[in-house]
Order: structure tokens, then sequence, then C-alpha cells
């Protein structure tokens, strides 16, 4: 739980991977950490080597750490997936108990794209070896902001 924006901004500089992180997106109002500007990127390849990401959330699940996000705020929506390292910020109000609150939580009113997040996917083949990470971010840390 997080008390203010600047709260945050200390809390992330000590996140894994953030201090080597050279690509850093932020769409986060206050929070002054991202070097690169989505109103100049054309192609959602050319975040291909994002590092870093600290976008805004909707609402969190409880029950199993599940985050909705949505593109309402960021139509570069491959950036949830493509950034090495994600954190998310929620309002601290916005956390349902477990998925049959999550449903009645949303809204299809109108066409956009929306996924629940739930940190890095593992995998390990037959050998077993494990790949944090495999199919998105390695690390995902979830912000709760109380203001």
């Amino acid at each position: 739980l997080a008390s203010s924006a600047q709260d945050i901004a200390s809390h992330v500089q000590g996140l894994t991977g953030f201090a080597e992180a050279k690509r850093v997106v932020c769409t986060v109002a206050g929070l002054p950490l991202g070097n690169i500007d989505l109103a100049a990127v054309a192609d959602p390849h050319e975040l291909a080597d994002v590092d870093f990401a600290i976008l805004p959330a909707e609402f969190a699940v409880a029950e199993n750490g599940a985050v909705w996000v949505t593109d309402r705020d960021l139509p570069l929506r491959a950036l949830y997936f493509i950034t090495q390292h994600l954190a998310l910020v929620i309002p601290h109000d916005a956390v349902v108990n477990n998925m049959h609150e999550a449903y009645e939580r949303l809204s299809f009113d109108q066409p956009g794209y929306g996924v629940f997040i739930s940190g890095p996917s593992k995998t390990a083949d037959i050998e077993q070896s494990l790949v944090i990470g495999a199919h998105g971010a390695r690390s995902t840390t979830v912000f709760m902001l109380d203001a």
C-alpha cells in the first residue's frame, strides 16, 4: 500500500530489473520514471526492447492476485506482455474478493480489450528446465495507491 505516487516511485527504484533498465515506460500520473514517449510510438514492435513498464490497472482480485487491465488508457496493449518487468498501480479501494465479484464489475458496453494478468508465467520442459516469464513479463509487482 503506497500513500503517494512518490512512495511508489521510491519502491519501484528498488525492484528487480529497474536499476538495470535502459528503456522504461511509465503512464501513471505523477510518476516521472519513464524515458519513452508512447505518443511517438506508431508500431508496437518499437516496444520490443522495453525493460520496465509502470502502468495503471483498474482493479485486482484478492482470491488469486489477478489484475484487470484494459486498452482504455493504453492503446498499445502489447506493452503489458512485451516488457521484461511490469509494475501495475491500482486504487487502494479497487480490490474485489473473488472472480465472481470481478466478473460482476466488468462492463462490455463498448468495444475494447481487457485481460486479467496474474503474474509471470512459468514453464518447465521434460528435462525440468524452469523458465520464468516465458509468456510475458519476468516479474510483476502490484501497488495499491491510497490517494
